[in-house]
This record gives structure tokens, sequence and C-alpha cells, in this order.
């Protein structure tokens, strides 16, 4: 800048402050004001619009929130084309900032600095947009350390789309009002700002990143091992750049090159390695994706450890297939392999391709891609309209599980393999530690998982394995209200329906790397890791620590299954029935008139749908508890079939109605593995018996007083699991011709759950 441009940037921005409080002594009301608004037709057409909206609102804007009020102004400010003045309103937001008491993590808001800064640089030294932009980036990220230069490289890559997509969603929401609130008029007008910038500085980002990483990182690609048999894994290694003593080396082991970021960990002060299988052994018919991944990852830790950037330190992480590789290789630990850190993990014969006995269609499209170099770059979901069909297609025909494949016209000799082997026998136990192998496990190990993650019963089984062999282990497990997705990217403040607590809102990513620093740098331990067990109190907006699972909680509640009311809504009673009770449930096997069915996602809703399922309710509570850890129970029945499929989900019942669901997905088990996961006990068809349970779903809520607790218990069912006929036989081979008589079940009264409370 000129020293004129300087004196009458300053003097604005005294004038700026000056006008903020005054707007803080205004009037005593905010937001409350409605303005005329026509919602144009598509983002590309917005443009005039959002300038009038905005140019109508900075007269009257008031916040007695001033960071607020000036990030707020910033964006009228942009939106109306005054981009000296948006700079000026962010440099003293930036200035208040640096002066608070708490201080500021580097955030979004400094994309909008760049953008703002660098539209007016564009006028007010007449260059183009490309150079003034150039120059903002550049002395933006000049200053910053290299793991938040990293995350404002990304945000600034967020491709224009997705804020196009979000604008979109806004503008519909008033295609048929004519007024808009200022609170909304504020929102709409930042999403339109963010659209707007990435669009202007898409372009120009993906270069300057590269830029920036040559500058900042050393990257060697490309590399490649030979194993002994045949295989040859490509390995990615980004160091930071003028580091000029061995480093700790952080590995993923990913599924693809597109699934790992080495830069990441080079980021923060590592040499950062993603490894991947490129060519599968000579000698291997059939490539499992479980089979050789140990003794790949051990070939990789021992390359890293002779390396002469490492200091011959080893820490291994990641998520789904990438969780598995850790533990796979730790099965014969190698020297050099130091700690281990993983979310959301596959965990074979636990969570896939079955959960509780219980094969799931989502294993064969799995499998599928992991031996589809092209899909693997971008995996179908589960519920793609590829795999949906497949469902209904299967479903509806009544044929044997084992015909997935030939449905689909893709025959799966891996999937096949895995029906093969129902309980989890050698064939499973050989890809993991298995029962006295996790006591040679004296590493850190880091388990962060969600109560509403599909993978939570098998990053509890490791865990619980772990502490259980080896009552030493130094193992820690981080777990709150999240999903697979949230577990990778963030969370959000919204999961399907549900507000998480803001203590919730963790970045794991970083949290990992924190972790790391403790493990490999001598660092503090991160407060939300503080003991074995750590975990969010939904609803209580706080995180509590426990010694072991069993300590969450230091009672229980036990509601037994009464049969009093009618049809599929019973009652769960503190006090056992003296007079001998039960409740009858039948389930037809061979209507498929549901074919179309998915599971509902929302965690808060209205009803419940009572399918295949009855429903028992208790009375309200009459204090506040706090529901955490794993609920068990005991089921006294009689069932005409040798063995059954059982899905237990338990809601609380808030006092104007809602569900609040407790954990996601249902718990499932078959029945004759609930006792013994490695040996099948099949029922005894026609006679009385109990089955004694405990849930591999975690969970942990504040229930509040005049709440109720409502336990939806139903018969497995569904187009995308595998269906249990019930004859005692291979249940892969079973069809519909072994449904013709339908499951008769009674429920007696002596049945019961045991839920772990803290009053």
């Amino acid at each position: 800048m000129t020293q004129v441009t300087e004196v009458r940037f300053r003097l604005v921005e005294a004038l700026l402050t000056l006008a903020v409080f005054l707007f803080i002594a205004a009037a005593p009301s905010w937001g409350a004001q409605n303005f005329d608004f026509r919602a144009p037709a598509s983002p590309s057409d917005a443009a005039a619009a959002i300038r009038d909206l905005a140019s109508r609102l900075i007269p009257v804007y008031q916040d007695p929130d001033a960071e607020r009020y000036l990030a707020n102004l910033s964006a009228l400010q942009l939106a109306v084309g005054d981009y000296t003045a948006a700079d000026i309103s962010r440099q003293s937001l930036r200035d208040r900032r640096r002066k608070s008491d708490f201080g500021h993590p580097v955030s979004r808001a400094l994309v909008f600095d760049i953008y703002a800064h660098a539209k007016a640089l564009e006028i007010e030294n007449k260059v183009t947009f490309a150079d003034a932009f150039t120059s903002s980036y550049r002395e933006s990220m000049r200053h910053l350390e290299a793991h938040d230069a990293l995350a404002v490289a990304r945000w600034l890559g967020t491709p224009p789309s997705a804020y196009r997509e979000a604008l979109q969603t806004a503008l519909d929401q008033y295609r048929s009002k004519d007024r808009i609130g200022e609170s909304e008029a504020i929102d709409l007008i930042w999403k339109y700002v963010a659209f707007d910038a990435h669009r202007t500085f898409g372009a120009l980002v993906v270069l300057l990143n590269a830029e920036d990483d040559h500058r900042r990182y050393t990257t060697d690609s490309g590399i490649l091992i030979e194993t002994g048999g045949g295989a040859r894994i490509s390995l990615t290694v980004i160091r930071p750049t003028g580091s000029n003593k061995p480093l700790p080396a952080l590995l993923e082991f990913a599924a693809s090159e597109a699934q790992g970021d080495a830069k990441e960990s080079a980021a923060h002060g590592y040499a950062g390695i993603v490894a991947y299988s490129v060519a599968k052994r000579k000698d291997a018919a059939v490539i499992d994706p479980f089979e050789f991944s140990g003794a790949d990852v051990r070939e990789v830790i021992n390359w890293i450890a002779k390396q002469d950037w490492s200091d011959g330190r080893v820490g291994a992480y990641g998520d789904g297939y990438g969780g598995y590789a850790p533990w796979a290789a730790a099965k014969k630990l190698p020297k050099a392999l130091k700690a281990i850190a993983t979310s959301a993990s596959v965990v074979p014969g636990i969570g896939l391709p079955m959960e509780g006995g219980i094969f799931q269609n989502s294993a064969y499209g799995w499998s599928l891609q992991m031996t589809d170099a092209a899909r693997l770059e971008e995996p179908d979901p589960a519920d793609a309209p590829e795999w949906r069909a497949l469902n209904e297609k299967w479903y509806r025909s009544g044929r044997r599980y084992r015909d997935l494949g030939r449905l689909n016209g893709k025959p799966n000799p891996v999937f096949i393999r895995w029906l093969n082997h129902p309980s989890y026998d050698a064939y499973w136990q050989k890809f993991l530690p298995y029962r006295q192998e996790f006591t040679r496990i004296d590493i850190p190990v880091l388990t962060m998982t969600g109560y509403f993650a599909a993978s939570a019963p098998g990053d509890l089984y490791l865990f619980t394995q772990h502490h259980r062999y080896n009552p030493h282990a130094n193992h820690t497990l981080l777990i709150g209200p999240y999903d697979e997705t949230m577990l990778r990217a963030g969370a959000p403040a919204d999961l399907h329906g549900y507000q998480l607590d803001a203590v919730a809102l963790v970045d794991f990513r970083e949290l990992r790397y924190q972790w790391f620093d403790h493990v490999f740098k001598d660092a503090g331990l991160p407060a939300e890791l503080s003991d074995r067990v750590n975990y969010e109190l939904m609803g209580a907006n706080e995180w509590r620590h426990a010694a072991s699972i069993d300590a969450m909680a230091g009672g229980s509640l036990r509601y037994y299954l009464d049969a009093a009311g009618s049809g599929a809504d019973r009652r769960l009673s503190l006090r056992k029935k003296t007079k001998e009770a039960f409740v009858p449930q039948n389930v037809n096997l061979v209507d498929r008139r549901d074919a179309a069915w998915t599971p509902p996602t929302d965690l808060i809703s209205k009803s419940l749908a009572a399918r295949f399922a009855t429903i028992f309710v208790s009375e309200p509570l009459s204090q506040a508890s706090a529901f955490s850890g794993l609920f068990s129970g005991c089921l006294d029945f009689e069932v005409n079939k040798m063995d059954l499929d059982l899905n237990i989900t338990l809601y609380e019942v808030l006092a104007n109605g809602d569900y609040v669901r407790l954990f996601g997905p249902t718990y499932e088990v078959r029945a004759s593995y609930a006792k013994d996961r490695t040996h099948r006990h099949l029922l005894k068809a026609g006679e009385r018996q109990k089955l004694i349970f405990k849930s591999e779903r975690l969970t942990s809520r504040q229930l509040q007083a005049g709440s109720r607790i409502a336990l939806v218990l139903s018969i497995g069912k569904r187009p995308d699991r595998e269906i249990n006929y019930g004859t005692g036989g291979d249940v892969s081979e079973e069809s519909i011709a072994d449904g013709k008589i339908p499951i008769k079940i009674r429920w007696y009264s002596d049945s019961y759950i045991d839920i772990p409370v803290h009053k």
C-alpha cells in the first residue's frame, strides 16, 4: 500500500470501530426486521438480487456481538462490491481476535480474509485479480505453520460446486415467499459470498497450493517394494523440507493411492507415507482383501525403519480398510511399529462381512470394489441404486443367499469363501490378533469410533480383547455421537436430524496428531483422552472418562418385558410380574411386498414403525439418569424354529413424544451365535429356553426426568441381509421354500434387559 492509502485505511478502520460501539449502544433488539426479496432461479442469476438485498441491510444491520457484527458486515460489503470496506472490516475483526484472551485458531475465516484483501488490492493497485489474489495468498500463507497452511489450502480448494449446491438449496427455500428475515438474509448472503468467492479464485488455487507445497515438502512418489510373494507395493513419502534429522514416520496402508494423505503427516512434522498394493501375488487365483495385508504392512514398516530419514519409529493409522491393516501387521508385531491409531475400522469376521453372525449384502459389493482399481477411487456407497436394485431383486426372488452374485451377473469367489465360514473360526482368526496374541501388543493404541458408526462392534472388539488379554495395555478409546463419515471428515453440528453438543464437535484428524505427538514427541496428552475410555455424554454437553467400559456406569436398571398392553405395544416394567405371561410374535418369512424397504436414517422421529417387531415402553423416569455403556439382557422364550436373527434398538421417548435413537445401526445377532461367536449353538424348537446376550453397541446419553425408554425387539428379515429361515442348516443355503411355516415366538415375562446408568 502507498502511505496515503495506509493512512486512509487506518482512518476508515477507526471510524468503523467507533460505528461498532455506536451500533451496540443503539436499539435493544436485533434480527427482527423483514425485507422484500424475490429469490432468483439459480446461483448464476443471483448477483443482482443478493447485491440489492445486502445494500438494504447495511444501513440497518446491528449486532451486540462486535466480532459477529464485523464478520457479517464484511459479507454484506463483499456482496455489494465494496471490497475496500470489506477488507477493512476483516482486518478489524482479525485485530480484535488477536487481542482476545482466548485466542482464535486458524479457521475458514481466513479464506474470506485472503479473498477480500485480494479484491481490495485489485482496485487499489489497478492490477488483475490473478495478481492480487496471488499476492494476498502468499502473504497470508507465508506466516502459517505447515498444518494450518494445509487446512487453509484444503478450504480454498473446495470446489465451487459444493457452494453452488448449498446456495441453490437456500434459494429454493424462498422460492414461494416474497419476504425474508434479517438473520435468514445474512445466512443467504454468506452462502452467496462463499460461492462467488470460490468460483472467482478456484482456478488460481491449484497452482498456488502446489507452489506452497513445493516450498514446504519433499515428495518421493512411485517407490516400489517387491514382496516375497511376487506382489508390488507402491509408496509415496512426503517429508517437511529442511528437516536435518531423522524423523518418526506415520504410515497409512490404504486401499488405493487416492485414499491416503501423507502430506498431512508431513505438515505435523513427521515423515508421511501412504502405501498400497499395485500388483497381486502370482500364485493367488482368488485375492481375498484380508489375506496378505499383515505381511505387506510389515514389509513396508521394515523398509521405512532402514531409511536414512527415519529415526526407526513408525506409527500406523487409518480408517475402514486402512484401520484393519495396522492390526493385521500387529498379529506379528514388527519391532519398528511403535503406535497404532485407527477409527471406524473394518474388522473381518466381526463387522464385515457379517455382524453378530448375520451376513450383510454390502460385503458382496465391497469385496467386488476391493478387487477393481477403478471403483476403489470412487467406491459406491452401500445404498447406491445399483446395490439397492440387487437387494430387491434377490429378496423378491426368494433364492439362496449364495445366489446373490449370480443374480448380479458377477459371481464373487471371495464372497462365497466368506459364506463358507459363518462362525468366527480359524479362517477369520488368522487375520488379526486372537486371544493370547493380544498379550504381545505392548505399544500405545488409540481407537476412535461412534455410537452411530456401523463399524463400532469391530472397534470395540479390538479394544475389549486387547484389555482382556493384556490388562496393562496402553489402549485408549474415544467414542461419541458419530458415524463413519464424521470420523473421517470431522463432526458437523447435525447428524441425521440430531444436533450434536458443542463439546462433541471434534477435529478427529487433529486429535490423532496430538496423540501421536504425545507418543513420539513427549507432548501433553489431549484432555479428551485422559483415561482408557473417553466418551461424550449426549444431551449433557460433557466429556466423561472411565477406566473401562464397565466403569462407565455405577449401576443398572433392570426392565422386564411386560405382557401388559396389546398388539405391538407393550410395557417395560421395573418389577417382574408374579403371574406368568407371554407376548406372542409371528413373522411371515415368505411375504416380499416390502422389497423396497430401507432402514430409516433419522435419529429423532415422531413415531416408531413396528416392522416384525414388538415395542416395549417404560413408565416415565422419576429422575434424570446417564445411560452409559453396553446394555445386556436375558430373553426367556419359546420358538418353533432352530434359529432366528434378533434386532434390538433402544430409544429415549421425550416428554413431547419424540423418539431419540440411542445408538445405531440396530444391535443385530444370530441367536445361535449370541453365546459364542466361534461355535454355533442351535435353539431347541418348541421348547422354552433362555438366551443371555450383551450388546456390542455402546452409547451414552443423559436421559431426562419424565422421559421413557422404548425397546424395539424385532426379527431380522430385510432385503439387505442374509435371511435366517430357522432350519438349523447352513443359512446361506436356505431359500424361501424353507420359510413356508412362519416364525412363532412367545416372549415370556421373565425376559429382561439391564440398562447401565449413573443416577
